[in-house]
């Protein structure tokens, strides 16, 4: 039986970070029933309780280095953990357990990583000194593998893949309904989701998403629905959005699963979002989509199947993003079929990512 350790930012409440742990245990277990897995997360029992694994605390020293001693693999991913711009502090501690990994000689993954932005000398250097030093580098977009080569890191296998998300299995919208119905929000309307993030305190693109709330429930005859991904930070900034609004809208303001997120998102006829997995999870169900940037990652993925983002949070209009909804929503059909057909090989790169893994693991 091969042993994997896997860390990550898990634990925390973030529906992106926590749909990648369970879409990279949902691979990693089709393609190895016996596979004995670990997490490292900032919340244990939640983390055991959710996707049916044991885990132990990331403060855990003794624990962490008991389990990487006796594992075959440490995959540190998925997502944007190597990067200081969200956190500074962050970067340091997943290269602490990447290096903790390789001084007990433990084989390390870096598995779909979003690499960067990486700012300062003395994190590019830890960031070099160690990315040279693992076993395998996967990235789940062009974007990191272009970071990685500014950084200089090129001694490991590096392959460009996808994000772990979109190898996740579409679920039933059922589960979306019964959610919509409690909050009094079904029925015959089509439904255009929102999902918000706070960012250094900004109030403009609150400003623009509230009227952007008001005009699609004026002029498409539409519900807004706000998703949050992160819980409750979301919550908090959807409802001061919701505020600003004239015109009725819904908060979703409660903690779900990952295959309740798809399916809340799956009965969306458009997806409007700030939050990167938001607009994955839309890529799943087959839900067009529109994205504004704050960070690279939306770019990223966006450039991926096609996309461009609609402005930026620090200067994004709702004239803008009015016009995109009115073209997407007024060929929907058209932008599905389009996104579904460029996510076809998306899936498959996403898929790649656990194939890899195991067979480093099994080396």
């Amino acid at each position: 039986m091969s042993r994997i350790v896997v860390s990550g930012y898990y634990g925390s409440k973030n529906a992106g970070d926590e749909a990648m742990l369970a879409a990279m245990l949902e691979v990693l277990g089709d393609l190895d029933p016996k596979l004995h897995i670990t997490v490292i997360s900032a919340n244990p029992e939640d983390t055991r309780r959710r996707h049916g694994v044991a885990a132990i605390s990331w403060l855990g020293l003794p624990a962490i280095i008991r389990e990487l001693r006796q594992a075959d693999l440490l995959i540190s991913g998925g997502g944007s953990l190597l990067q200081n711009v969200t956190s500074r502090r962050s970067l340091y501690y997943y290269l602490a357990i990447i290096f903790l990994a390789r001084f007990l000689g433990t084989k390390v993954m870096l598995y779909a990583q979003g690499i960067g932005p990486i700012l300062g000398r003395v994190a590019a250097f830890a960031m070099k000194w160690i990315g040279n030093r693992v076993d395998l580098i996967t990235v789940r977009d062009q974007g990191s593998l272009a970071e990685l080569s500014r950084l200089g890191i090129h001694k490991p296998p590096i392959h460009c893949t996808a994000d772990p998300v979109l190898a996740i299995h579409p679920v039933d919208r059922e589960a979306g309904r019964a959610i919509f119905k409690a909050y009094h929000a079904d029925g015959a309307k089509p439904v255009v989701g929102i999902s918000v993030r706070e960012w250094l305190g900004w109030t403009h693109y609150k400003e623009v998403l509230a009227e952007v709330s008001d005009r699609v429930v004026r002029e498409l005859g539409a519900r807004v629905v706000f998703v949050p991904m992160q819980f409750p930070d979301d919550v908090r900034a959807a409802q001061a959005i919701a505020a600003r609004t004239k015109e009725p809208c819904t908060v979703l303001k409660d903690e779900y699963t990952t295959s309740e997120f798809l399916s809340i998102v799956g009965n969306m006829d458009l997806m409007l979002g700030i939050r990167l997995h938001a607009l994955i999870f839309a890529g799943v169900m087959g839900v067009p989509m529109i994205g504004i940037s704050y960070d690279p990652k939306i770019d990223r993925f966006l450039q991926s199947i096609g996309e461009e983002p609609v402005g930026n949070l620090r200067d994004v209009t709702a004239d803008e993003l009015m016009a995109e909804i009115r073209r997407k929503w007024n060929d929907k059909q058209t932008f599905r079929q389009q996104n579904a057909e460029l996510l076809v090989k998306l899936r498959d790169q996403a898929a790649s990512n656990a194939e890899l893994a195991l067979n480093l693991a099994h080396k």
